[in-house]
């Protein structure tokens, strides 16, 4: 029943602001579908203003299953609760379906764990994925399981309101402490590539901490993300001429310098040596401060000391 406080608003606005578990999008696509009534009169018009005394009625559909197959893999779980979940994702595992990598992916292991559990992204019945980690990297991922969830931590991203911290490898000896500001954009020769760029490129801040060095071959570093670009750690790295150890596209000379048998074992090794460390929020909806830290695996440790010698 509209009130007097909502009175003459627009109707999507209208349900929106009481129905906080569904966007504002979705409730429009609602009302164009012929799902709300007032009183016994189907209204398809999301901008239509509200009187009044009004008899509002909307019917949720449940929502559309994703024609994707739900996989058993075991996930290493930090925290859940009916909004969102927390986990460590390991190395090796694409985070969505694409081209190439149709099964195996986080999004079908979600799937399966968070069955009979996703209250629609959108009003499909799928994991809320807000951020993702490379194929070959490792570490702590938050995925949202309701549509409020989902929009909730989208803003937290879209302005920077997210602690993390990066642990990595490196090449050379990188200052003890130095903030990398540089803006991030397309390659302008390779498509598949981010680089940075003299205009056009988005601001992009990574801030590095040296943990520990094995002289001027590697080092162990933290990087601590003010934005999140596309890529930003390593491509502000290799920028910065120490680029990741394992890492196949900004790799470069560095990587094609180093001694025959270490290039050997880090092809047995097969990741980059990325690891995703820290990840801090506000929960979107209950307001709860959050921070999950796991440490780098401790094969960083051993990749670290083969650089000694």
């Amino acid at each position: 029943m509209v009130d007097a406080e909502g009175d003459r608003q627009r109707l999507d606005r209208f349900v929106a602001e009481r129905l906080p578990a569904l966007s504002r999008a979705r409730i429009a696509d609602l009302i164009r579908q012929g799902a709300l009534r007032i009183a016994d009169r189907v209204v398809e018009e999301p901008s239509r203003r509200v009187k009044r005394g009004d008899p509002i009625t909307l019917a949720v559909p449940p929502p559309t299953p994703l024609h994707l197959a739900p996989e058993a893999t075991p996930l290493d779980v930090l925290f859940e609760d009916a909004h969102l979940l927390v986990v460590e994702k390991p190395a090796g595992m694409v985070v969505h379906p694409a081209p190439g990598h149709a099964d195996g992916t986080l999004v079908h292991a979600l799937l399966h764990h968070c069955r009979g559990e996703l209250s629609g992204i959108g009003g499909v019945e799928r994991p809320g994925i807000v951020h993702r980690l490379d194929k070959d990297v490792s570490g702590v991922m938050v995925v949202a399981k309701s549509d409020a969830a989902h929009r909730g931590l989208a803003g937290l991203f879209a302005v920077h309101a997210i602690e993390r911290v990066y642990e990595a490898i490196v090449l050379g000896l990188p200052p003890a402490a130095i903030w990398i500001d540089q803006p991030i954009g397309r390659h302008p020769k390779d498509r598949k590539r981010m680089a940075v760029v003299a205009s056009g490129g988005k601001l992009a801040r990574t801030h590095l901490t040296r943990l520990e060095s094995r002289g001027t071959a590697a080092a162990r570093v933290a990087c601590r993300l003010e934005t999140g670009r596309t890529h930003q750690i390593r491509v502000h790295l290799a920028h910065l001429g120490h680029p990741i150890v394992g890492d196949p596209l900004y790799g470069g000379r560095k990587a094609q310098a180093l001694p025959a048998a270490l290039r050997g074992w880090l092809k047995t090794w097969g990741r980059i040596a990325l690891h995703a460390r820290v990840l801090g929020f506000v929960h979107p909806v209950t307001g709860a401060e959050l921070r999950f830290e796991r440490p780098a695996p401790a094969s960083f440790g051993e990749l670290l000391r083969r650089f000694a010698g």
